[in-house]
């Protein structure tokens, strides 16, 4: 998340602070609907952390990379979408320039690990299918939680270098009422390449190995069901339509995630190119972070297991003595 543009005057001159020239009704209206995005957000995806948390039966290892895109979509509806759609609706960025290092260190973080969370994912679920043995014996709760935490722990640390070594930290100037940041030539193609063409290639590639075999599992499901079976035969069809099914759950929120991601990242490789615009920055933002608000809609439309907790939640039935152990599925 950057502007890469190393001449101060001129982008200070095509990020201007226009007067706003909406009506007060018109205005109130955009916060309104802000603040019911956000809302949405904020709640959808809380609803995601305590249905994963609370019930063990949802203790398995896809859920905990389920549970921490959530956790970082969570974020991104608290503390990123309500400053981006103050910005927008203001036309102008009013808390400053540290507050704008920090907003930026907060955005780039989210993003980078939002996009290798869902590459985790496409991991957990190519290796779920392709070597399904393995992954019942090696891969555990605990060995997701461990690949997470470093995850999260690795990327902030590069997010924290790529603003020291740029400036943005110490000397950086910043235009009035702006909040861009500056990123060197070099740097952006590093960035480019870490965050996006890396984990994008192995989202693709394992995605399409995963609809492969998924293909594969579904020609032996159907020759199972033409013969008389014993009872170990039917737990492995169980099984096997179990995984395919959440292949594609996963597939559609990974696409959804790639097509919310995919303007900026364009947008990015052309500014180079083309003369970067205030209004389409923020437009191509706001809809990295709509996706955050989509994500909890996803897993209600495919996932029986989430609107079964989103009931036991809304009606207070988690309090209860050994709530824990309802089966949700």
């Amino acid at each position: 998340m950057k502007v890469t543009e190393l001449n101060l005057s001129d982008r200070c001159e095509h990020f201007s602070c226009p007067e706003r020239s909406v009506s007060p009704a018109v205005y109130i209206l955009l916060y309104v609907c802000s603040a019911a995005v956000v809302l949405l957000t904020v709640c959808g995806n809380l609803l995601v952390i305590i249905s994963v948390l609370h019930f063990k039966q949802l203790h398995m290892p896809t859920n905990m990379l389920v549970l921490s895109l959530a956790v970082l979509d969570f974020f991104v509806g608290a503390f990123l979408m309500p400053l981006m759609l103050i910005w927008i609706i203001e036309r102008c960025w009013i808390y400053g320039k540290s507050f704008c290092t920090i907003f930026w260190f907060i955005g780039g973080f989210l993003t980078i690990i939002s996009i290798y969370n869902v590459a985790l994912i496409s991991v957990d679920r190519y290796l779920a299918l392709s070597h399904p043995f393995f992954y019942m014996n090696r891969v555990s709760v605990r060995i997701s939680c461990i690949v997470i935490v470093s995850d999260w722990f690795v990327l902030g640390i590069y997010i924290l270098a790529l603003l020291y070594f740029t400036g943005n930290f110490t000397g950086s100037v910043m235009c009035p009422g702006e909040c861009f940041i500056t990123v060197t030539e070099v740097w952006s193609v590093i960035d480019l390449v870490i965050t996006f063409i890396f984990p994008l290639s192995v989202i693709i590639i394992l995605y399409s190995r995963v609809f492969l075999i998924a293909k594969k599992h579904a020609t032996a499901i159907r020759e199972l069901n033409n013969h008389t079976r014993p009872q170990t035969q039917k737990i492995t069809s169980h099984s096997m339509k179990s995984e395919r099914k959440a292949a594609k759950v996963l597939g559609v929120l990974v696409s959804v995630f790639l097509a919310c991601l995919l303007p900026y990242y364009i947008y990015s490789l052309l500014g180079g190119v083309i003369q970067m615009q205030k209004e389409i920055i923020q437009k191509v933002l706001i809809m990295m972070c709509l996706n955050s608000t989509i994500n909890p809609v996803i897993y209600a439309l495919f996932y029986p297991w989430f609107r079964r907790c989103f009931k036991l939640i809304i009606t207070l039935q988690i309090f209860q003595t050994d709530s824990a152990i309802i089966n949700v599925f």
